[in-house]
């Protein structure tokens, strides 16, 4: 019985060294982005008439996720493939400019994480200007910010993807936005994604079954407390090691839908990984979050509260 449990145990750890050994940093490559598209969806959910433009952000001016360029060329893959999205990418804080913004029908934060100290993406590139005083880059970060606020409100979609809820983790405001802000999260583990409800609209894609990957754990404060979403994906407290005590509540959201003013948020926590991306029922899941935040997929997104 003691062989057969080593055994056992000795498998398992090898299983996962070589799961950890296959989630190492790679490169893009074209091959890799080929292969993502063979499995990638070739229609949307919804069917529209007028293709939407979105944009992808992803300047980063604090931690460095590896997969923000594997984000973005997935992202605009998916979109672009279904033949419902036109695609515009950058990382200069101008496009949140209010003329600029009024160009897109919603956009995409791709790990947007910002400096440590303020958390705020738009002051870390502006106090870099020798020609801004402080209290200019100061009001012109706070401009930028809250053009974006007014851009979600007044309906245009935003679609928030891993690290990008740190952009501006410290305003109560984007905060409110958005779902909640970043607190912290354990060593990279592996997670069993449990579905709220599997007969929601936005988790058809994963077949009524959740999935397990390997994935940074986020857990979120500020307005998370309030719960003032609709969730989508959860995980288990009590199955997550490394995590801060007290747990509190067992189940922790790490994906949800929500209304802002007349605007659509979609979060999705996954994924630290680019490995993540070769799930064809992820990449479903993402693209039904893109019709969603333009408007196209309508379903029930009344916050839990």
């Amino acid at each position: 019985m003691m062989n057969k449990t080593l055994t056992t145990f000795c498998l398992l750890l090898c299983a996962a060294s070589m799961f950890a050994q296959d989630l190492k940093p790679f490169e893009l490559t074209d091959a890799w982005l080929a292969s993502v598209d063979e499995i990638a969806p070739s229609s949307t959910t919804v069917s529209v008439r007028k293709k939407k433009t979105l944009l992808i952000f992803s300047l980063h001016t604090g931690f460095e996720h590896w997969t923000i360029p594997h984000t973005e060329a997935v992202v605009k893959l998916i979109a672009e493939k279904s033949g419902a999205f036109k695609v515009v990418t950058s990382k200069d804080i101008s496009v949140f400019e209010i003329d600029n913004l009024k160009n897109y029908d919603a956009v995409v934060l791709n790990n947007n994480c910002s400096i440590s100290d303020e958390r705020n993406i738009f002051w870390d590139v502006l106090k870099t200007d020798s020609t801004l005083t402080e209290q200019v880059a100061r009001m012109k970060a706070k401009q930028l910010e809250d053009n974006l606020l007014s851009y979600v409100d007044r309906g245009g979609g935003l679609v928030v993807l891993h690290g990008a809820i740190t952009m501006e983790n410290k305003s109560d405001n984007f905060s409110q936005m958005v779902g909640g802000s970043f607190d912290y999260h354990p060593k990279q583990q592996n997670i069993a994604v449990k579905l709220v409800d599997p007969k929601h609209p936005m988790v058809q894609a994963f077949g009524g079954e959740g999935f397990e990957h390997i994935d940074e754990a986020y857990i979120f404060n500020n307005a998370y407390s309030q719960l003032n979403f609709h969730p989508l994906l959860y995980m288990e407290a009590d199955k997550i090691s490394g995590l801060k005590e007290p747990i509190g509540d067992n189940i922790k959201y790490i994906s949800w839908i929500k209304r802002y003013g007349k605007g659509h948020v979609f979060y999705s926590s996954p994924s630290h990984n680019a490995q993540a991306f070769e799930n064809p029922k992820l990449l479903r899941f993402l693209l039904d979050g893109m019709q969603y935040a333009v408007g196209d997929l309508k379903c029930d997104d009344s916050p839990m509260k």
